[in-house]
């Protein structure tokens, strides 16, 4: 017979923590199918019935068909599989743990980064209020500069004097002829 499982050997409340809020109706569906599912297993006994095979010899006219019931039923057993992934997953989630940890510190960092950028954003003032000086204090190398740097409308890079197509992505992209 198999073990009987007592506690469950998910921790819901831990698991309940790293779920996104977009995803929280999909997780409260699994745990209550997983909810479900453990309590129609705990319903069940853990050990089979006992048979009374005295009472049964006693009805059953046909001499030793309840003796080849009986040997039949003792000799049966569902086979249950054998765990032989665990010591295997176990080692590879030791060797996975500092990749986690460096992806975790890293995006960390990334987090701090882009913290400190919004702090700043939130910093800025309205965008109404800001003028185009403002913008050039906050911003000089976005910042539109006529006597620095002046360019011709529409300020973007193709529409300036002296600007060269790169030949070497367009020779790229178009096929050589055959000769």
């Amino acid at each position: 017979m198999a073990k009987r499982l007592t506690k469950p050997t998910i921790n819901w409340k831990e698991f309940d923590k790293l779920v996104p809020p977009d995803q929280r109706t999909n997780f409260l569906a699994f745990k209550a199918k997983s909810d479900n599912y453990l309590r129609r297993v705990q319903a069940n006994p853990a050990e089979l019935p006992k048979i009374d095979w005295k009472k049964y010899e006693a009805m059953v006219p046909v001499a030793g068909l309840v003796e080849k019931f009986k040997k039949d039923y003792e000799g049966l057993k569902v086979p249950y599989p054998v765990d032989n992934l665990t010591a295997t997953i176990d080692e590879q989630w030791k060797t996975l743990q500092p990749e986690i940890k460096a992806y975790c510190d890293n995006a960390q960092k990334e987090i701090e980064i882009a913290t400190k950028e919004l702090e700043k954003i939130k910093s800025l003032p309205k965008f109404e209020d800001i003028t185009m000086e403002m913008f050039y204090d906050l911003y000089p190398n976005e910042a539109l500069d006529p006597v620095k740097r002046p360019t011709f409308w529409p300020h973007d890079e193709e529409s300036q004097l002296g600007y060269e197509e790169k030949k070497a992505k367009k020779d790229a992209k178009e096929p050589q002829k055959k000769k």
